[in-house]
């Protein structure tokens, strides 16, 4: 599986994400001919090598024609985008971009999402950086992204809003529930086009994921800064074995003065905040006193929204957490058809061999309901026609 991981470690904007896919090696035809698709005119795409702090990079600049002075809607984008002949996959996730862009800015101007415009995001420069950032990704295959921890900036910024803080409201609300911290630079590390991008193709934000090392690019930002390289370098590489390792967090509490009842809805909202797993183990306390032990496993990304629910949603007073590594096997979903019905499995492989089969518990719940039958025996089924399919 092809992994990238975006090491932010002087912030990260749309231009630096498609300077950084340039220097990987995304050629700047492949990129003109896919963002031709859009009927989008006025403006010439330039590829330079440059340096910050003699480290060298790709610097990627949308030259425009004439001032780009269309204030853009999300519906705009967005008929631009569907429009156009691009691939679904494509269209999809660049649409998700902007989607995020837009409800990000609804919530800080308190609109709805279909009446904001976007000013300096709705150009012409940021509907490339986005689009091309997208083909970037399809072109080389990445299926996994990761992200170190974001920088932020401070200071302020003019824009078509005026004068605003760094880093930009739109930024924050983007960056929330990731994990950032103050880089102690004054200007703007992290535009909302780079943290809108990044935040929709990832929620792994920590240290660089086990993997073998196949290239690496470095994406030039526009400023030069005086202690860091402003850089932003997405390092590409392929899985380090067929068994996929990856980092979570474990957050854990003991509770021993919550109302059991309550359990459930906790389990329902640490699932709704993000949640990978969740489990209660009985334990025995100080003073003799029979208490449960919470455990939830999350990506780091969602660490402060899962503590958060935590300590609202339950008696506890506080939680302590740390990062373990796990180890996957290659899974795939297969639906079967079954004499009671269609069942979707969980299947792992290894070659030829089926190593494990797991029938999707609701879908047997489901049908058990339906059929009036026993769930062990649709389980069973289930089981049953994979294993006799594998050896036809």
């Amino acid at each position: 599986m092809r992994i990238a991981y975006f090491d932010c470690f002087s912030g990260i904007s749309g231009d630096m994400i498609l300077g950084a896919m340039v220097d990987l090696g995304l050629p700047k035809t492949k990129l003109e001919d896919e963002l031709s698709k859009l009927s989008l005119s006025g403006y010439e795409i330039t590829c330079s090598t440059e340096a910050r702090m003699e480290i060298k990079g790709s610097r990627v600049k949308v030259i425009l024609q004439e001032k780009d002075t269309d204030h853009r809607s999300f519906s705009d984008i967005r008929r631009l985008i569907d429009g156009s002949s691009l691939d679904k996959d494509t269209k999809e996730l660049s649409i998700k971009v902007f989607h995020r862009l837009a409800e990000a800015e609804a919530k800080i101007h308190k609109k709805d999402i279909d009446s904001i415009y976007f000013h300096e995001v709705g150009a012409v420069d940021s509907i490339v950086d986005v689009v091309g950032s997208v083909v970037g990704i399809k072109h080389f295959g990445i299926e996994e992204v990761y992200a170190s921890r974001i920088p932020l900036g401070s200071g302020f910024v003019t824009c078509q809003h005026g004068t605003l803080p760094l880093p930009a409201p739109a930024t924050l609300e983007l960056l929330k529930g990731k994990p950032v911290y103050e880089a102690g630079i004054m200007g703007e590390l992290v535009t909302p086009t780079g943290a809108a991008i990044i935040t929709t193709l990832t929620d792994k934000f920590g240290r660089m994921p086990p993997m073998i090392i196949r290239d690496i690019g470095y994406g030039v930002g526009d400023k030069e800064f005086e202690n860091i390289p402003n850089l932003l370098r997405v390092v590409l590489g392929d899985d380090e074995q067929e068994r996929e390792i990856d980092r979570v967090t474990v957050i854990e509490t003991n509770i021993d003065d919550m109302n059991p009842e309550i359990y459930d809805f906790l389990m329902e909202r640490l699932f709704e905040e993000g949640a990978l797993d969740v489990s209660l183990s009985p334990l025995q306390m100080k003073k003799n006193r029979p208490s449960v032990l919470l455990r939830v496993i999350c990506h780091e990304g969602n660490k402060a929204r899962v503590i958060d629910t935590i300590l609202k949603e339950s008696t506890s007073f506080g939680v302590r957490y740390y990062e373990v590594e796990r180890v996957k096997v290659p899974r795939r979903l297969e639906e079967v058809e079954t004499r009671f019905g269609k069942v979707t499995v969980k299947i792992y492989q290894d070659d030829d061999a089926i190593i494990n089969v797991s029938p999707e518990y609701e879908d047997c719940k489901k049908i058990a309901k339906e059929k009036k039958v026993p769930l062990k025996m649709v389980y069973n089924e289930a089981v049953k026609e994979v294993l006799s399919s594998s050896k036809k």
